[in-house]
């Protein structure tokens, strides 16, 4: 049996540039038994497998699955599963993930969702001197079983923040531009905050005292590939 993937790019920078590379997939074209050797064989940061909703109705259920096991919930299948859908004419309120129901939004050049920052995978988080440590951490200082995330100031006063992340338990050594712990950030930190990731990702943060985190981006379509 051979499946279409679809290949999104999820939070660029305003020229369409860098993003986290993510498949999203009709749930009904990959058996539940088969979607975690698609995400391992694809080998992205995580993959998605989205159901396709009824005419009219405003919701959707997906599950997401790094290359090592399924996620109850990651932000950038999250952001790219929303827009893909309204790319296809369907856009909707609400995704139903293994965490729980996430709030959607359009809003212009973004797609954002909101959600419980309790939901998001633990990180570890190390706050550097400078973003020029942050570029040189090693990853073979975070090289253990646990989830990590180092940042620095780059703009306190307006909230912009460089980052990295580390994951290797999830099956990914460095992620490009990770949602769930641009999540945890702006609620340990409580504020509003624009995270540049990676070579040079970025993703909106918008903080509530309740406990939901707001998370948007830039998304691109790369295009579709076939995996047997």
């Amino acid at each position: 049996m051979t499946t279409e993937v679809n290949v999104l790019r999820v939070f660029t920078n305003d020229d369409g540039e860098f993003g986290n590379s993510l498949g999203v997939v009709c749930a009904g074209a990959a058996p539940a038994k088969d979607r975690q050797r698609i995400a391992t064989e694809l080998g992205y940061s995580e993959t998605i497998f989205v159901e396709g909703p009824p005419p009219g109705f405003g919701s959707v259920r997906a599950e997401i699955f790094t290359p090592a096991l399924e996620l109850l919930f990651a932000g950038h299948p999250a952001v790219g599963a929303a827009w893909w859908l309204r790319e296809r004419g369907i856009p909707i309120r609400t995704l139903q993930l293994r965490a729980g129901v996430v709030e959607v939004h359009y809003e212009s050049e973004l797609t954002t969702v909101e959600v419980f920052a309790q939901w998001t995978p633990e990180f570890a988080l190390h706050e550097l001197d400078s973003p020029q440590d942050v570029l040189d951490a090693d990853p073979e200082d975070y090289s253990d079983d646990c989830a990590h995330y180092v940042w620095a100031w780059v703009d306190k006063p307006v909230g912009h923040i460089r980052s990295r992340a580390f994951a290797p338990e999830l099956g990914v050594g460095e992620d490009e531009v990770t949602g769930a712990a641009a999540v945890r950030i702006t609620d340990y930190l409580s504020r509003d905050l624009t995270v540049t990731q990676g070579k040079g990702s970025v993703i909106y943060t918008r903080w509530t005292p309740r406990g939901w985190v707001a998370l948007g981006g830039r998304v691109i379509h790369e295009g579709r590939l076939r995996i047997t």
